[in-house]
This record gives structure tokens, C-alpha cells and sequence, in this order.
């Protein structure tokens, strides 16, 4: 049963990078959490009202602190486990809608962060934003991707100046797409061992969209009005980075996506294209509240997801804000060794599933200039490289270049 529990001024309810997975309700006095910055490296302090919850998202995610969380005045603190959270608030409309609302626009903030870092325009209205994906998919020769980003844009933008043009595009793209169809329908969809139970149920049924191979579900700067669960298949995420697309990640049955702009108004973050053919869950704004509340788990599963993105996105912030390219990429080989834990950490060691083209989307880098950034340790014998993978020889030398590097830095 959650417990409540009194602190003394100046007492410290939990440190940056522990970790625990208990959830926190300020009941009555005054908290303060403090973290870094990764980027000025200077202390950013945040204050705690009455009622509000703390550390909810590094529990939910199982992931270590990212602030200190320090007593300034006398105060009572409710204390629950992930579990007891789950029983007492899944059902909570109130508390969930705005816990996503919360973690959402924390996303958001990294997502926009990371896209200053990488140089990348933030300013770009949703037309010239969508024009500059489906002209990216054509130049890149995914001519079936730009047709659906232009029939998008011709639906969506009817009284637009360049409807005429993106017209064009358009018929130029099917005519391309036409060419290539045979060669693409030798993609094979995935199994859907992977979906979640609970959406099996034929009450589902109206909701279910298929997906073929290299079709556009979602487009870059398209508005946000309805969320998807992949039921069988793999999605890729790609979002438009100065005119070049960059690979974001990979979903898998089981996850969702296009969630986060419907909480918050605004444009897609990313264009979300079918890998093979898949199988979806289509969710629009008008049901999305009733579907949360109606379904605990599914809020639940929803929270955890934010709760891991907006982990992902930090870690790769201090990635980015590394200076020294050695250093980054070694940080890159941290960051797979934390999200990949062996069973033995003496074991220095380690394999990684990636390419030159992965290293290269977490570094921000071009493949050339990360191919010859691994050159260097590889010259060096401190990572072996393959097709699709790399085998770092001991993982501690990556950290201790990192550590070395940022505080030079």
C-alpha cells in the first residue's frame, strides 16, 4: 500500500542516476529537482507543487534518475511502486491525460533540441515542409513515398499556390513507381506474434488499416489527427534533416506512433513508412481520450512509451553536444552498452548490432565522415568492424575517452 512518508529540511528523497522504480506525490512542503545540463553543463532547477507527481517517468521506464530530488522545507511525501501507481491511477482519466500531456511536450522539447543541434530548420511551415519530404523521396528514388506524401498534400492543402506543381510531382512519381512495382512487391511483411493481446478483440475490427510495402502512413508536417498501433509488420520513422532524410527508428508490432501530435496540436515530427506490408490500428482524435480511459493498460503502455522516448531522445542530446567526434562516437558505443546490458559486466568485450549508416544517424555525422572517424579506432585495433555489426575490444576505453574528452571540453 502506497505510504505516506516525512522528510526534514534538507534531506535528499533520491540522487541523479540512482536507481529505484518508486513514484512520488508531494503531499504537503517543498521539493526541488535538480538536474545538468547536458549542453551548458550548468545546474536547472524545477520546483514541485502540492499534488504533483515526481520521478514517474524514470520509474515507469526503469531507467536511472535524471535529477536530484532535494527537501528544501519540512515536508509529506506519498510513496507508491510502479504497481500500486498502475492499480490506483490506470483508470484516473484526469491523471493520465495530463501525465501524457506532460511527457508529450517533454518529446517535443527534445525533439526540437536535437534538431538545433543537427542545424536543422525549425521555422518551416507545413506546406514548404511537406514539399521538401515528398521532393527528398523523389530525389532518393522512393517514388511510391512521394506519391502518397503528394496525394497528402493535395488533400490536405487544396487552395495551396503549389498544387499545380506537387500535381506534377505526383503523376511524375506514379509513372516512376510503376516501373519499380514488380521489384517492390518483393517485400515480405512480418509476423504479428508481436501485437498486443488486447487488441485482438473484434470490437478492434473497425479500427484496422493494411499498409503496402513503402506505402506513407504518415507524413513529415502533415497535421496530426489520428494514432496508430502496429498490429503485424515494421514501420521506419524518417524525418527530413537539411533536405536529407535521416532514419530515426524502426517499430515493431506491439508499439505505436503519430500519438504525440494529437495531444499537442501539432505538426508529425516524422514521416512513418510501411517496411513491408503492415497491418495497423487507426485511432482519431475524437476517440483517442475515450479509447485511454475506457482501456487502463493500453494508458499504461502509453506512458511507458513516452516515458522511453523522451529517454532515447535526451541520451542521444549527450551524444550530440560531444564537440570531439572520437569522443561522440565512442559515447555511441556507451549508449548501445546501456541500453544492451551483458550478463556479465566484467566482460569487456561487447557486439553490437549496428552499421556505419546507425552509428552515423546517432552521431549526427555523415556516413563518410563516420567511416573515417571508425577508421581511426579500428586503425588503432580498438573495434572491429563488419556488415552488420561491430565488435568494440573493451568497452571501458570508450568511457574513459569520453569522460577524458568532455572534461577537456
Amino acid at each position: 500500500m502506497p505510504k505516506a512518508v516525512q522528510y526534514k529540511k534538507g534531506s535528499i528523497i533520491y540522487f541523479a542516476g540512482d536507481k529505484d522504480e518508486k513514484i512520488f506525490i508531494l503531499q504537503k512542503g517543498l521539493v526541488v529537482l535538480t538536474s545538468i545540463d547536458v549542453e551548458t553543463n550548468s545546474p536547472v532547477t524545477e520546483q514541485v507543487k502540492n499534488g504533483e507527481f515526481f520521478g514517474a517517468r524514470s520509474a515507469l521506464g526503469h531507467f536511472p534518475r535524471e535529477e536530484t530530488a532535494t527537501v528544501l522545507a519540512d515536508s509529506i511525501v506519498v510513496c507508491l511502486s510502479v504497481t500500486e501507481f498502475e492499480q490506483i491511477f490506470s483508470s484516473n482519466k484526469q491523471v493520465i491525460m495530463k501525465m501524457l500531456r506532460v511527457f508529450s511536450s517533454q518529446l517535443r522539447m527534445a525533439h526540437k533540441k536535437i534538431a538545433f543541434l543537427l542545424h536543422s530548420k525549425l521555422d518551416v511551415d507545413y506546406e514548404t515542409g511537406m514539399i521538401a519530404v515528398a521532393k527528398a523521396f523523389y530525389a532518393d528514388e522512393q517514388y511510391r513515398a512521394c506519391c502518397d506524401i503528394c496525394k497528402k498534400f493535395l488533400m490536405r492543402f487544396q487552395n495551396s499556390p503549389d498544387q499545380q506543381s506537387i500535381a506534377k510531382l505526383y503523376a511524375d512519381s506514379k509513372i516512376r513507381h510503376e516501373h519499380q512495382h514488380k521489384a517492390q512487391m518483393a517485400f515480405t511483411a512480418s509476423s504479428s506474434e508481436g501485437a498486443l493481446k488486447q487488441f485482438g478483440s473484434p470490437v478492434f475490427e473497425r479500427f484496422a488499416k493494411t499498409y503496402e510495402p513503402e506505402e506513407v502512413i504518415i507524413s513529415e508536417f502533415e497535421p496530426g489527427d489520428c494514432f496508430y498501433l502496429i498490429q503485424s509488420g515494421e514501420v521506419q520513422l524518417v524525418k527530413l534533416v537539411n533536405g536529407a532524410k535521416k532514419n530515426l527508428d524502426i517499430l515493431k508490432p506491439g508499439e505505436f506512433f503519430g500519438e504525440m501530435a494529437i495531444l499537442d496540436n501539432s505538426p508529425r515530427s516524422a514521416t512513418c513508412m510501411a517496411l513491408g506490408k503492415v497491418e495497423c490500428l487507426e485511432f482519431n482524435k475524437e476517440n483517442f481520450e475515450l479509447l485511454v480511459t475506457g482501456n487502463p493498460q493500453i494508458a499504461i503502455i502509453l506512458l511507458k512509451l513516452f516515458c522511453k522516448r523522451v529517454y532515447d531522445q535526451k541520451r542521444r542530446i549527450r551524444i550530440l553536444v560531444i564537440k570531439d567526434p572520437q569522443a561522440r562516437i565512442a559515447d555511441v558505443f556507451q549508449m548501445l552498452d546501456e541500453m544492451n546490458p551483458v550478463s556479465n559486466p566484467n566482460e569487456r568485450q561487447r557486439r553490437f548490432n549496428v552499421t556505419i549508416a546507425d552509428i552515423a544517424h546517432w552521431t549526427g555525422y555523415t556516413p563518410e565522415i563516420t567511416r573515417d572517424e571508425i577508421n581511426k579506432f579500428v586503425e588503432k585495433r580498438k573495434i572491429e568492424v563488419y556488415d552488420n555489426y561491430v565488435i568494440v575490444s573493451n568497452i571501458a576505453d570508450m568511457k574513459r575517452l569520453v569522460d577524458a574528452r568532455i572534461i577537456t571540453n
